[in-house]
C-alpha cells in the first residue's frame, strides 16, 4: 500500500482536503483524532500529562482541558516539546496499527493527515507529500473565525509551525486553497489521479 502524507500549517485548509479524499473513497488517518484517543481518560498518556502540566489544563470531569493546554503549550516552545514528548510515540504508534489494518484489507493507497509531518521528518518514510497552501492573512482569519482566537493567540500559533514554503518545498503534490470550494475540488480531483495510478 503507498501512503501518502498530507498536511499544511494550521487554518490553511488540510482537513477539508481529508474530508474530500474521504468522500473520494481514500482511507484517510487523522492525527488530530489519534491524538484525541490517546489522551482519553485512562490513557497512559493522560497521567502523564496530568504529571506534567498539573492539574490546570484539565475540567472539572478530569477531562484534558484542549484549549488550556493549547495556550500553554503555543506560548512556550518548551512546554510544546514537552507534551509532543508525550503523545508523538503513541499517535505513532496508534498511527501503525490504522496503517497495518489497511494494508492488511487491500487498499492500495491511504493518506495520513498531520501538521507536523514535516517537522518531524516523517515525509522521508512515505510515498509522497501532499501540502495544501494559502496566504497568511486567509490563514490568520479562518484561524481566529474557527477556534476564536485573538490575534496575538493566532500569530502565536503560526508562529509554532514550520513556516508554508518549507513545507512547499518538501512537498510532491501542492494545493492552493485561497479560491473556492469548487477550485478545491478540481484540485483534490487531479490529486486523485495520482493516488489511483
Amino acid at each position: 500500500m503507498r501512503l501518502f502524507g498530507l498536511t499544511g500549517n494550521i487554518g490553511a485548509g488540510k482537513s477539508t482536503v481529508a474530508r474530500l479524499l474521504a468522500q473520494r473513497g481514500v482511507p484517510v488517518i487523522d492525527a488530530d483524532k489519534l491524538a484525541r484517543e490517546v489522551v482519553q481518560p485512562g490513557e497512559p498518556a493522560l497521567e502523564e500529562i496530568k504529571a506534567r502540566f498539573g492539574p490546570d489544563v484539565f475540567q472539572a470531569d478530569g477531562s484534558l482541558d484542549r484549549k488550556a493546554l493549547g495556550a500553554r503549550v503555543f506560548a512556550n516552545a518548551e512546554e510544546r516539546a514537552a507534551l509532543n514528548a508525550i503523545v508523538h510515540p503513541r499517535i505513532a504508534q496508534a498511527s501503525a496499527r490504522r496503517i497495518a489494518a489497511l494494508a492488511e484489507a487491500g487498499h492500495k493507497a491511504a493518506v495520513y493527515e498531520a501538521a507536523l509531518i514535516v517537522e518531524n521528518g516523517l515525509d522521508k518514510g512515505m510515498d509522497g507529500l501532499i501540502v495544501v497552501d494559502v496566504p497568511e492573512e486567509l490563514q490568520l482569519t479562518r484561524l481566529r473565525a474557527r477556534d476564536g482566537l485573538t490575534e496575538p493567540e493566532a500569530r502565536a500559533r503560526l508562529a509554532a509551525q514550520l513556516p508554508a514554503a518549507r513545507k512547499r518545498e518538501r512537498a510532491t503534490f501542492l494545493i492552493e486553497n485561497h479560491g473556492s470550494e469548487t477550485d478545491l475540488e478540481a484540485q483534490v480531483a487531479k490529486l486523485m489521479q495520482v493516488l489511483s495510478s
